[in-house]
């Protein structure tokens, strides 16, 4: 398997080479210019095609891939592609018999689709040097998601949606979120919550939950539905809006420059990004009376963080359901969804045919911040190494969480307690003669 580019390159495959371009104005225009000469197809052309007639390739990750798939498509990582030999890796995954036979009347034609319809269209130029019918999908996947719900939008499905939920959802859904919700003290009566939507299917399930418990709640408490434009593209704010107006959540939106002004951070970006972000949402749901802020992190996120503390932090941690504000008096945050399983959630999402972007930000296509392979590759091993587990193991999950409920301090070498480090030494001679 080919390395995939470090964290300062954005690597675009163009003819028979690797171009490699900083993040800087040659991007920009080689972007340009290569959209000027590439064949592309859009999503209203490609509609009018025989299915049978059309493969579509999609390069985007697995995670990417994972949060929003289109139906018939075959993924195809990008690391296979990027390569000098891409001739032999071609025929390899498309035979020449079935997509490009002798007269070239009956082979499949190629349609490639990145994110935004920018990388897939280099390769598609080289596939058609190839000898593929090879082109691009113009506005990539979010060309399609924006043309699907756009569909979605004649039909009202937000009662369905709902239903779902208290219906076939009821159990692995409403029941957990209504257990952390009691056990972990969420909510409680005079609370003003800002629920902080991103715009993928967690932040937009843990929306319809709350307002599922809005009506039937026991206590009088507020909610404000905020959406943080930190600088999202035209396309993915349009799909953040269009999907709230279907589900009838009434969003606030308010604006940022952040993903500009980490843009051309070169450490930890996406750290530095979300930090900021989250400053921002404390300072908004403030200024609009709320004394809490709800994100959208799950069961499977709690998890994977006491691996990865453990694994590549050497700490023994977890992702707590709820936090006081260090910067911001009197204000909290809370995790409402921390005994909800992604699984069950990306089922909800099927079952309902909703569909959400994985991340939103504007160079998802071309930035080292989010598609670098140190920021999002260790998360992706923790999930593959919990995989591994469960097949011999189908309870590891859930003893992995019951490790942080069930610490003995008094097995432990050391430990911190308010910032105090504490060792087993401190009181080792204080328990002699006592015996296990």
């Amino acid at each position: 398997m080919t390395a995939m580019p470090n964290a300062a390159d954005s690597i675009i495959y163009k003819n028979s080479l690797f171009v490699i371009l900083r993040k800087n104005g040659d991007r920009d225009m080689a972007l340009e210019n290569s959209k000027e000469t590439s064949n592309e197809i859009t999503i209203e052309e490609m509609q009018e095609l025989d299915k049978d007639s059309y493969l579509m390739v999609d390069i985007r990750d697995e995670v990417e891939i994972s949060h929003g798939a289109i139906p018939g498509a075959i993924a195809v990582q990008t690391d296979r592609l990027m390569t000098e030999n891409l001739a032999e890796t071609a025929r390899e995954i498309f035979p020449v018999e079935k997509y490009m036979p002798g007269d070239n009347s009956k082979g499949k034609k190629l349609i490639i689709c990145c994110t935004h319809g920018t990388n897939s269209i280099p390769l598609a130029e080289r596939f058609a040097e190839l000898g593929y019918d090879a082109v691009s999908l113009k506005g990539g996947y979010i060309s399609w998601l924006l043309y699907t719900m756009g569909k979605q939008e004649q039909t009202d499905i937000c009662a369905d949606v709902e239903k779902s939920l208290r219906k076939k959802f009821h159990k692995k859904i409403w029941c957990n979120f209504t257990k952390a919700i009691n056990r972990y003290e969420l909510v409680k009566e005079g609370d003003r919550i800002a629920v902080c939507i991103s715009g993928g299917k967690d932040s937009f399930l843990m929306a319809k939950c709350f307002q599922e418990l809005k009506r039937h709640n026991k206590f009088p408490f507020e909610l404000k539905f905020i959406v943080m434009d930190p600088g999202y593209s035209p396309a993915n704010r349009k799909v953040i809006e269009d999907n709230a107006r279907m589900l009838n959540i009434p969003i606030q939106i308010f604006e940022s420059d952040i993903f500009d002004s980490v843009y051309n951070v070169e450490k930890s970006p996406c750290y530095l990004c979300a930090r900021m972000r989250r400053g921002h949402l404390y300072s908004y749901a403030k200024e609009l009376g709320c004394n809490k802020i709800a994100l959208g992190h799950h069961y499977d996120d709690v998890i994977e963080t006491i691996l990865m503390g453990m694994l590549y932090g050497a700490q023994m941690q977890t992702m707590m359901p709820k936090l006081h504000s260090t910067n911001f008096e009197g204000m909290e945050l809370i995790r409402p969804l921390y005994m909800v399983r992604e699984d069950d959630i990306k089922a909800w999402r099927d079952y309902n045919e909703l569909h959400f972007i994985q991340c939103a930000c504007k160079f998802t296509d071309t930035c080292t911040t989010c598609n670098n392979e140190e920021t999002k590759s260790k998360r992706q091993e923790i999930k593959q190494l919990i995989a591994t587990l469960k097949k011999t193991n189908p309870f590891v999950e859930g003893n992995i969480f019951k490790s942080v409920e069930n610490v003995n301090i008094d097995t432990l070498i050391e430990y911190k307690q308010g910032g105090v480090r504490h060792s087993f030494l401190d009181t080792y001679d204080e328990k002699s003669g006592k015996t296990e």
